[in-house]
């Protein structure tokens, strides 16, 4: 698969903190990433590099075969960014708006089409004659995703997009994402809610103290390989020494209670490994598909990680 973005040894720096760390990664063309850590990972700060809005101490950033710190300018064409604390011309219609969106970003030409049609998938084609500065909390931040996709970009990098969405908004959200990326966009969406990234996410990438951590496909994306949990009673020891022998097993984290691990199988050979289990004489008490695939590989990765430490 063709790689559409490529961070190389990216390094940053603020007064006395490191907050990137020789972050090296490549990003599918066609794919969306959720980019997932805690305050301080340095996630806003990436995505900000990415954008051509900071520039970095060391490394190098590639946007769809564009270096992004020496054409800053041609990047901009390919990307489109949401922040986290991002600002409208209250002043200025909706309509108004996304003109002025288009204009900075080059287009040209009759915008009657973008307008529209942007407008109206992100439910805002009612709402074209009213001021930006009389809408909710919700509309606004709508608005403000649709001034970041008018100019059609091939990236579109999110910062906590949904928030301040109700459900309904946030479900919408997630349709649109997956019909954007299967126009072909790829997008880079951060959040704290990983249920609303589990939605739509098809791969993982975890920051942890400007460091990174993990970068994977998310399991479910592939027939092959997916993220199961079980709750069990007795020996924690055995059940992790069953498990971390087995080729097929990966990424075990395991508690007194409750195993989350990676298996590369479909369900026959689920079915055999739990045989297997419990004929080892290991008192399993529910086993099955994790039910937060993203929110368990993250805390797996995370705990492994400051185990590690």
């Amino acid at each position: 698969m063709r790689t559409m973005i490529e961070l190389t040894d990216l390094t940053f720096d603020y007064p006395g903190i490191r907050a990137l760390d020789a972050v090296s990664c490549r990003i599918d063309a066609g794919s969306i990433t959720a980019l997932v850590g805690p305050n301080g990972a340095g996630k806003t700060t990436l995505m900000r590099c990415l954008c051509g809005l900071e520039r970095p101490l060391a490394g190098r950033i590639s946007v769809d075969g564009i270096d992004v710190i020496d054409e800053p300018r041609r990047s901009h064409e390919r990307l489109g960014y949401l922040s986290d604390f991002f600002g409208l011309y209250e002043d200025l219609t909706v309509d108004r708006c996304l003109r002025h969106a288009a204009a900075a970003h080059g287009m040209r030409g009759a915008l009657d089409g973008p307008v529209r049609d942007t407008a109206t998938r992100l439910g805002l084609a009612d709402r074209l004659d009213q001021r930006a500065g009389d809408l909710s909390r919700g509309l606004r931040q709508r608005v403000a995703i649709a001034q970041a996709m008018i100019h059609a970009p091939r990236v579109l990098v999110l910062d906590e997009p949904a928030a301040g969405l109700d459900p309904e908004a946030r479900h919408t959200l997630a349709t649109l994402f997956r019909a954007l990326q299967a126009g072909g966009m790829t997008l880079l969406v951060s959040s704290h809610i990983l249920s609303e990234l589990e939605q739509y996410a098809t791969h993982m990438l975890v920051l942890e103290g400007g460091r990174l951590l993990e970068h994977r496909a998310l399991a479910g994306m592939s027939d092959q390989r997916r993220t199961l949990a079980l709750t069990f009673s007795g020996d924690a020891a055995a059940l992790a020494a069953r498990l971390g022998a087995r080729s097929d097993v990966q990424g075990l984290d395991i508690t007194p209670a409750r195993a989350v691990f990676d298996f590369a199988g479909d369900e026959r050979a689920q079915a055999a490994l739990l045989r297997d289990l419990v004929l080892a004489d290991l008192a399993i008490l529910s086993f099955g598909p994790a039910s937060s695939d993203l929110q368990a590989r993250y805390l797996a990765t995370v705990g492994q990680h400051r185990a590690g430490a």
